[in-house]
């Protein structure tokens, strides 16, 4: 079946070296906020990185960088001098100004030695950042869940990356796994960030290796090695130290009572304990004179579409999230039930609500308190402001209920209809004038948080404050 999204492919990005050391610790250490000083040291030492969404290498069966004969690693072949490369000062760099929340899909790739063509995913994972309530979490996918893959038949998760290369679906293999992840979970997703089994290895090692505590035996004779073969990996229950070979063969085993669902747990661990590692300070001496290793493995083995500006902002922001808002969830068997199809697949079948639930915990933030101003009714009565509303949403006679709603507070709607679009995904309160008490009583009897409020020019009707209804609007039941 041909696909039928027409969604543009996302552009190929050149990043700077500590730019996209970025992208690969958010994709492999989730949260590494100390990558900030990590780039500030480094950008002396190295300005541009180029990253044009490579076709992966794979390593016969040792992940990292094979050094030359001589056992020296060449220099960067960039420099500063390129003109054709981008270079960004990250001194001058702000932290992330936007307010709404951040998605990031990280995709591992399951490629193997002799793996010229498409492959499929290993891992996936979502980061979200909410940038107002200054928290985060981290979501993980069994890769055979049962789902929809927008334009082709239901399938594994993991097939969508496969099958987006292998159609040449717009964007390839990444758009096509962010939308099926979209149209899976319901939210939207902003950035991915795709690495294989090397960059994990290497970063790993980089940073001498990751403690990990499995609360069982591990016993999997049959663990595959990069070349279809067998590699057995074997580690009893207890506080170990694993290098990135060894970490990558525990993040990956599925030989445990869970199979699949215990997998995600055990990747989610891993990425903890690089986090944890990285942020200790005196790991700079170490990471330093790395810098022409970690230039070649990203090289080969990380495909994004985040700029350079986007990943230093993010970074910037992820470094002031404290350790207690962070969040981690698996999609286990409290959300998917075991399932063989007519074909014989071992699958993971959702349970929608309860996914649902899982969902609007980790993506939609709380509500922002506001503060109370005794009297506001009637300070907002005295403004006597004209509110129109527009139902920015597909559900019809929204903006009628709302009205009603409205004036049983006394709120003057004085007119109601349908915004330029129905996919508006937050309400929007524009004060067209000063009605700050009008503002602050709508965003209360409508439970928005205060950066919902904006200003405007020029209205275009005869109203004061617009209300735009969008897609996180719900009306309070009687």
């Amino acid at each position: 079946m041909a696909p039928r999204s027409s969604r543009r492919p996302p552009p190929r990005i050149r990043l700077p070296l500590w730019g996209l050391a970025l992208l690969v610790l958010l994709g492999i250490a989730l949260l590494f906020g100390s990558a900030a000083w990590l780039y500030r040291t480094v950008q002396g030492m190295a300005a541009s990185w180029d990253v044009t969404e490579p076709e992966f290498v794979v390593d016969g069966g040792n992940a990292g960088i094979q050094s030359p004969p001589d056992g020296n690693l060449p220099p960067p072949g960039i420099t500063e001098s390129d003109p054709a490369l981008p270079v960004v000062n990250i001194d001058s760099q702000k932290p992330w100004s936007g307010h709404e929340r951040v998605t990031i899909l990280l995709l591992g790739i399951d490629q193997r030695c002799d793996d010229t063509g498409p492959t499929r995913t290993d891992t996936m994972m979502l980061l979200t950042v909410d940038p107002v309530g200054l928290s985060a979490a981290t979501l993980s996918l069994p890769r055979d869940l049962w789902v929809e893959i927008p334009g082709f038949e239901v399938d594994r998760i993991n097939q969508a990356y496969y099958l987006g290369e292998i159609y040449e679906y717009p964007g390839g293999g990444p758009a096509l796994a962010v939308e099926t992840v979209e149209a899976t979970l319901g939210i939207n997703v902003d950035f991915y960030v795709t690495v294989n089994f090397d960059a994990f290895v290497e970063i790993v090692d980089l940073i001498g290796g990751v403690d990990v505590h499995p609360p069982e035996n591990i016993e999997d004779e049959t663990y595959p090695d990069r070349c279809y073969g067998y590699d057995p990996f074997f580690l009893t229950a207890g506080e170990h130290h694993l290098d990135g070979q060894m970490a990558l063969k525990y993040a990956r085993t599925r030989a445990t009572a869970q199979g699949d669902i215990d997998r995600a747990a055990r990747q989610q661990e891993v990425v903890l304990a690089v986090r944890n590692k990285v942020l200790q300070l005196n790991m700079l001496p170490q990471l330093i004179p790395q810098t022409p290793r970690l230039w070649q493995t990203f090289q080969q083995n990380v495909r994004t579409n985040m700029s350079p500006d986007e990943a230093i902002q993010l970074a910037l922001l992820i470094q002031n999230i404290p350790p207690d808002s962070l969040q981690t969830a698996v999609i286990d068997y409290n959300y998917v039930y075991p399932e063989t199809t007519p074909d014989g697949q071992q699958v993971l079948v959702p349970i929608r609500d309860n996914i649902r639930d899982l969902r609007d915990r980790l993506f939609v933030p709380p509500a922002v308190p506001t503060p109370v101003i005794e009297n506001l009714p009637a300070l907002m009565a005295q403004e006597q402001a004209r509110v129109s509303l527009l139902n920015g949403t597909t559900q019809f006679g929204l903006a009628g209920k709302t009205q009603a709603y409205l004036q049983s507070f006394n709120i003057n709607v004085t007119e109601i209809g349908n915004a330029d679009s129905a996919d508006y995904r937050t309400t929007q309160i524009i004060d067209f004038g000063f009605h700050p008490h009008t503002t602050q009583y709508l965003t209360q009897l409508m439970s928005l948080p205060p950066l919902n409020v904006s200003t405007g020019t020029e209205a275009e009707g005869d109203y004061d404050v617009l209300v735009i209804l969008g897609g996180d609007w719900n009306l309070p039941q009687p």
